[in-house]
């Protein structure tokens, strides 16, 4: 079936790239349009937008361009083989995917008292690599000193106390988004704070300037905030807007 040719802005709008990237693949050998016109207009036939399609695969990977173009460069390069490879490695990656929203799910129903969570559990779907590097960003953010004793803290205690200690947390937040209405700055908002900072004893006692930056997190880091966002659309945000005020007020 022949088929239209498309321009750059066309290209780019039906594959969501920008018309920047389409260029800079035709110039570093990646991706050649079919023909150039006597205006100077790129154009790309089905040939090109099947090896769009092939790097776009590629990149949702995580595959550097240089790599790519190394991959798609050989002769004996098999769109065919390519594209089982790329289902293969996507169906993994739903798997996987699969098994992290059963674990945010997990988690919420946790954080809301309705069950108990292991140890084990927190961190179903997460590969050793990703619980590493995830390590080292607490790490870097709190302190190695500060996270290795806060693991301490938390394996030493028995598990009847790490149940309470859960619970604790998660009536923090259900009574934080009860008291949403009455807005950040009431005393009562500021009273359930205060609760949160003296629960984060359990794990780790942080200074003023840590305090502010875990509730940040709550709504900067994607992980943190889709779990606050199945909880409530905007607890993240209020209970960090709640944390400044109560930081503001403690350094007064």
């Amino acid at each position: 079936m022949n088929r239209s040719m498309l321009t750059v802005k066309q290209l780019s709008k039906l594959a969501g790239v920008t018309p920047r990237t389409l260029h800079h693949y035709d110039d570093i050998g990646l991706l050649k349009p079919s023909r150039v016109g006597e205006n100077g207009y790129r154009y790309y036939g089905e040939e090109s937008l099947l090896r769009l399609q092939q790097i776009l695969f590629y990149r949702e990977l995580g595959i550097p361009l240089e790599d790519i173009k190394k991959i798609m460069g050989r002769r004996d390069f098999d769109v065919l083989g390519a594209l089982r490879s790329h289902r293969e490695a996507l169906q993994k990656q739903v798997t996987r995917l699969n098994r992290l929203i059963n674990t945010v799910d997990n988690t919420i129903n946790h954080l809301k008292g309705n069950t108990i969570m292991s140890d084990k559990a927190y961190f179903e779907g997460f590969s050793e690599e990703e619980q590493e590097k995830y390590a080292k960003e607490a790490e870097e953010l709190y302190g190695a000193e500060g996270v290795r004793e806060s693991n301490r803290k938390w394996k030493a205690y028995p598990a009847a106390k790490k149940e309470a200690i859960m619970a604790e947390g998660s009536a923090v937040y259900i009574d934080m988004i009860a008291a949403m209405p009455k807005g950040a700055a009431s005393p009562d908002v500021q009273a359930i704070v205060e609760r949160w900072r003296r629960h984060l004893d359990y794990f780790w006692t942080p200074n003023l300037d840590q305090l502010l930056a875990l509730a940040n997190s709550y709504s900067d880091d994607p992980r943190f905030k889709a779990t606050f966002d199945k909880m409530h659309p905007q607890l993240a945000e209020f209970f960090r807007e709640a944390v400044k005020i109560y930081v503001a007020n403690q350094k007064k």
